[in-house]
């Protein structure tokens, strides 16, 4: 049996003795932590953990020393679209030189230029590029991981990012979810049709995706241009039909209603949020359906940032996720997504390291196994290089202080 004794660890981050399925309101104020502490993981399982003065003495075990450095869950980032081709360094251009997100959709780019080229890319080579992608957001400290389609805009595209997300699953270690994000954008063959193409999506690719099992979740981008609150049922009570539980984009630019519809189809969670009413806020209370906010996007886009404080201080929880993706945020950097949050969306570091992990978790519906420090929980771990505290990751925003991953 394969034992591992962390020990003399400086910070033991986000220790829970009981396994709750995230927090919110006020309790997000709370980050557990054991100072000069010990961690034993049998088999990849967390064991036992407590202070120095109580460690175990077992020649048996493998051991790490972890002196001077911070041990915490690895994040859970809940919001990707890292199996994309390519890049979109025009669209970056162009919005340096005033053209708005809707003027450089117009013009050919945005979505649709990321379509045309994912169409025209072999699934081998869209794996190649993702998988790059993955390992570099490894070494970033992520231990968990969502990623959607929606690229592909055609149903063989969309199966092939599917297809390639599977992959990356069965390959390697770090756990991933899957979501069809058929509806990202309307195809320029479906151009003020996009009741036709809902419909398509639903008779031809919803039952390929279940035939072949290659989707956990079912998104949509419910705005203002591009599926309305109507679109947006119809295609989550089909999807309810095969399993496929909502994780929504909406009130990225505009409040429409999404919200509610999200929550009367029991979405995991609504992601965004950068524009957040009352009303909005009502509904999400109690519903089971955790908003996700994604700082580094605004920054990226220059757009304004979800009101975290608004969101915490109405007793709501909040999740953070990068939403990795070549238009409008190319980073996958959770660290990054951490300080941003404290700097640009007052989250204190505590409310920002639950969001990314314990929140990040359940956002992604394995909170029963990730997460936390938690007695029988996977030891999805990261280490950091020596720091002063677990406050230097979003404090020192500009140095990836992640020294390993462990899973």
């Amino acid at each position: 049996m394969m034992i591992i004794l962390y020990k003399n660890i400086k910070q033991l981050v986000q220790v829970r003795d009981e396994g709750i399925a995230y927090v919110q309101g006020q309790e997000m104020k709370d980050l557990p932590v054991i100072e000069n502490a010990w961690l034993l993981v049998k088999e990849g399982i967390i064991s036992d953990y407590g202070s120095m003065d109580t460690c175990p003495q077992n020649n048996l075990y493998e051991e790490i020393d972890c002196i001077g450095r911070v041990v915490m869950p690895a994040w859970c980032d809940s919001h990707t679209h890292i199996v994309y081709a390519g890049n979109r360094e025009g669209d970056f251009v162009d919005r340096i030189n005033g053209l708005s997100y809707e003027q450089i959709a117009e013009r050919g780019g945005g979505i649709l230029n990321s379509a045309k080229l994912l169409q025209n890319t072999s699934e081998e080579d869209l794996y190649e590029q993702s998988l790059s992608r993955l390992k570099e957001v490894m070494e970033l400290g992520t231990g968990a991981i969502e990623i959607k389609s929606g690229y592909g805009l055609t149903a063989e595209s969309e199966l092939k990012m599917l297809r390639v997300i599977k992959r990356l699953k069965e390959d390697y270690p770090i756990a991933i979810k899957s979501t069809f994000l058929g509806a990202h954008a309307i195809p320029e063959e479906y151009n003020g049709n996009a009741d036709a193409y809902i419909e398509m999506l639903i008779k031809e690719v919803l039952p390929q995706i279940a035939k072949e099992d290659l989707a956990d979740y079912i998104d949509i981008f419910c705005e203002k241009g591009y599926f309305s609150v109507a679109h947006t049922e119809k295609l989550l009570a089909a999807a309810q039909k095969y399993g496929l539980v909502p994780k929504i984009h909406v009130n990225q630019f505009n409040a429409i209603g999404g919200v509610a519809a999200a929550v009367k189809y029991k979405a995991l969670t609504v992601d965004h949020l950068e524009l957040i009413n009352d009303e909005d806020i009502e509904i999400l209370k109690n519903s089971g359906t955790m908003p996700v906010a994604l700082p580094t996007c605004s920054f990226f886009l220059s757009i304004p940032y979800t009101p975290a404080r608004k969101i915490i201080d109405a007793g709501l929880p909040l999740a953070l996720a990068t939403d990795y993706n070549p238009g409008s945020t190319p980073s996958g950097n959770m660290n990054l997504v951490v300080a941003t949050a404290c700097i640009k969306m007052k989250m204190t570091p505590e409310e920002a390291m639950n969001a990314a992990t314990l929140n990040g978790a359940y956002a992604m519906g394995v909170q029963k196994e990730l997460g936390s420090i938690t007695k029988g929980k996977k030891a999805h771990l990261m280490i950091t290089k020596p720091i002063h505290s677990y406050v230097t990751i979003a404090y020192s925003f500009g140095v990836n202080h992640i020294e390993s991953l462990m899973l």
